[in-house]
């Protein structure tokens, strides 16, 4: 599984890039953008293909998803910990964790975790440089959540976060900081699944 999830900050032909990753097979995008107002939002959705807006996973706004067939929510750590997310049963639902410990604690109504960061952050410069997660992979022992990958994760590197025992990686630094996004979504995607 591939996830991108969106750059903060809006980008220049952002949704044309969206509806183009999807149909190179992209998975899942996580929209992640603190600083848009809902109207915002909304307009941001309805400019990516009504196709792919299953595949939408929300990180705010929550009240929208029925409008636009949104069944997919991300929950940040200190939200899961609120208990914010008890109140979306019936949806997909997914979270953040920054070590294996914690990962190792969620229960099954979460359907995959972010686990971060496994490489120093392409977006974040100086973050995750002395991270372990990636050697941490290997004491996973819940085998109910599906654990994803996060953090300076590019085309040369991906296959060896699969190796570790991820099910599936996000990227984000990766595609948006890139001069040719699409292009290096197909290599990370070749990488995957050579």
């Amino acid at each position: 599984m591939i996830i991108v999830i969106t750059p903060e900050e809006c980008v220049e032909n952002e949704t044309e890039l969206i509806n183009e990753l999807f149909h190179e097979g992209l998975d899942l995008l996580h929209l992640r953008k603190p600083f848009v107002s809902q109207e915002e939002m909304e307009d941001f959705i309805q400019k990516i293909d009504m196709n792919f807006h299953s595949r939408l996973v929300l990180h705010s706004y929550y009240d929208i998803a029925r409008e636009f067939n949104i069944s997919r929510f991300h929950f940040r750590e200190t939200d899961r910990q609120n208990g914010l997310a008890k109140t979306f049963t019936d949806k997909f639902i997914s979270t953040s964790v920054h070590d294996i410990e914690t990962f190792n604690e969620l229960n099954e109504e979460w359907n995959y975790a972010f686990i971060s960061p496994v490489f120093p952050s392409i977006s974040k410069k100086g973050y995750g440089e002395d991270s372990t997660v990636l050697n941490d992979i290997k004491n996973r022992n819940n085998p109910t959540v599906k654990l994803v990958a996060l953090g300076g994760i590019n085309e040369k590197n991906i296959h060896e976060v699969f190796n570790r025992g991820s099910d599936g990686v996000a990227l984000l630094g990766a595609i948006w900081e890139s001069e040719e996004p699409i292009k290096i979504f197909r290599k990370c995607r070749q990488n995957v699944l050579s």
